[in-house]
């Protein structure tokens, strides 16, 4: 198993933060792991931005690990998580850092960019780009054009049932999800229902291959052992009340940003996304969903290149 900071546990916004973090005397850069992740997730890119300088923070964020799990859904809007990252920045005593998001984490931080224009110096995102506000709602808008087995209206329409076949098949769920390779072989037929559900269930068979050890993986069951899919599922389940919260603010990312994507990501990639980005640098990486886990070396260049550039230290 890699090897991976003690955590501390810090009070910031109403909750309590499971946060890892290195290399204490450098500027800040704070990492945002996406769904059904973990900071673990960031395990390759630490000690790269430690021996780089940065005092790496590195956060299971509300409803993950050893996180506060708030019941009420609305406590996991885009208002909570970046209060929380805006919290944090309080405890250690910075003005602003650089954010990193990958998947949700990746959500979360163009929302901060956003909302929190004065705590954010630069972006780094994987995977997710700039989500656009059309004149209807996002969940409202897949529902239409993916129905309603799509993951995400799933979540949404049928509260509670992902959750709990998760909760009950962690092991199997997590290691249909974390695979890499998918794109070398046949695309599968889902079968009938949610294929998320499928997989977890057994009746779908997941292409590809794991891309974690058995030990690393483990990290990730266990932490869901504790956490369990809830609390990680009431971040999807205020998509539409987050739709709502970011229309008050400018459609704008100030700062200078790095979007990476994998070329065989199932997320779709953005032609507009400079519409929004003033500063934009764009990298494809040859990997599917897990950039930073798939493709850590060639990452990690990535991110160490663009500081480089961007970062005055």
């Amino acid at each position: 198993m890699t090897s991976f900071p003690t955590p501390q546990m810090i009070e910031t916004n109403g909750v309590t933060l499971e946060v890892f973090t290195a290399g204490e005397k450098g500027k800040p850069i704070v990492l945002c792991h996406g769904w059904p992740e973990h900071a673990y997730s960031w395990r390759y890119q630490i000690p790269v931005l430690v021996e780089a300088g940065y005092h790496v923070i590195v956060p299971n964020q509300r409803g993950y690990g050893a996180s506060s799990r708030p019941e009420a859904v609305e406590d996991y809007d885009m208002t909570h998580m970046t209060g929380d990252l805006a919290g944090l920045l309080d405890h250690f005593g910075y003005d602003d850092a650089i954010f990193v998001g990958h998947d949700w984490g990746a959500i979360i931080v163009w929302g901060f960019a956003m909302m929190h224009p004065d705590r954010i110096s630069g972006l780094i995102n994987m995977s997710v780009p700039f989500m656009e506000r059309g004149a209807t709602d996002w969940v409202s808008f897949w529902e239409q054009m993916l129905g309603p087995d799509m993951y995400i209206v799933h979540f949404n329409r049928q509260p509670g049932v992902a959750a709990k076949i998760f909760e009950d098949n962690t092991e199997r769920f997590l290691s249909a999800m974390y695979r890499t390779d998918q794109w070398l072989e046949a695309p599968r037929a889902p079968g009938e229902g949610m294929a998320m559900i499928n997989m977890a269930e057994g009746r779908m068979e997941p292409a590809g291959k794991l891309l974690m050890s058995a030990e690393d993986l483990g990290v990730f069951v266990e932490a869901f052992g504790q956490s369990g899919f809830v609390a990680p599922i009431n971040w999807y389940r205020n998509f539409t009340r987050n739709w709502g919260i970011l229309g008050d603010y400018e459609q704008q990312v100030k700062v200078p940003t790095l979007m990476i994507y994998g070329d065989h990501d199932m997320v779709p990639k953005s032609d507009t996304l400079d519409n929004h980005v003033a500063a934009l640098e764009v990298e494809t990486l040859d990997c599917g969903h897990w950039i930073q886990q798939e493709r850590p070396n060639e990452t990690n260049a990535l991110m160490l290149g663009w500081l480089k550039r961007h970062d005055a230290r």
